[in-house]
């Protein structure tokens, strides 16, 4: 667009801060371009309008409106699910037993609360139990392809093998397994 614009770089900030550096490069007669995500926005034509519409493809009062639905959904799909921690609590510490070899047990269900607490909600428990249960039958090729199927993240993973290690005798031969 603007061929003696220079590129500069503004790095982990939302568009409104973006737009007001642009704005004051512009205020100082400087010819600046930020690639935001792909987008290059221009200091001499940027405004908080088309930011938004370019980056978004939502005017910024549209992109705020689904912003605040979505937090909003969150919190009160956060709150149902820490009401239901009793009872999910007790459905998985059962599901522990049926899996997990007695001198487990009481640790298990004092991890249940705590994993259905925080960020995952307890998916970590049925993963973890999933593949303890075909180490269990020594099928160590079963229990990666669970692994392999339930899509974790570096995080998850890692919370899923220390669990796996912690919960199973052959949580550290399956670790070096994976490897």
């Amino acid at each position: 667009m603007c061929k003696e614009a220079t590129e500069i770089e503004i790095i982990g900030r939302d568009i409104d801060y973006v737009v007001n550096e642009l704005l004051e490069y512009k205020e100082n007669g400087i010819s600046v371009y930020v690639n935001f995500n792909g987008h290059k926005l221009y200091s001499e034509n940027v405004t908080l309008e088309n930011a938004y519409l370019e980056i978004t493809g939502k005017t910024k009062e549209e992109f705020d409106s689904v912003l605040k639905y979505t937090v909003e959904k969150f919190r009160k799909e956060s709150e149902e699910h820490e009401s239901k921690i009793p009872e999910l609590s007790k459905i998985w510490i059962d599901k522990g037993k049926k899996v997990l070899s007695e001198d487990k047990w009481e640790y298990w269900s004092k991890i249940v609360p705590v994993r259905l607490g925080d960020f995952y909600r307890g998916m970590e428990l049925g993963n973890t139990l999933d593949i303890i249960s075909s180490l269990n039958e020594n099928d160590f090729n079963m229990a990666k392809e669970k692994f392999d199927k339930q899509g974790h993240s570096g995080m998850s993973a890692s919370l899923v093998f220390a669990m796996v290690d912690e919960f199973c005798g052959k949580g550290k031969e399956f670790k070096k397994f994976m490897e």
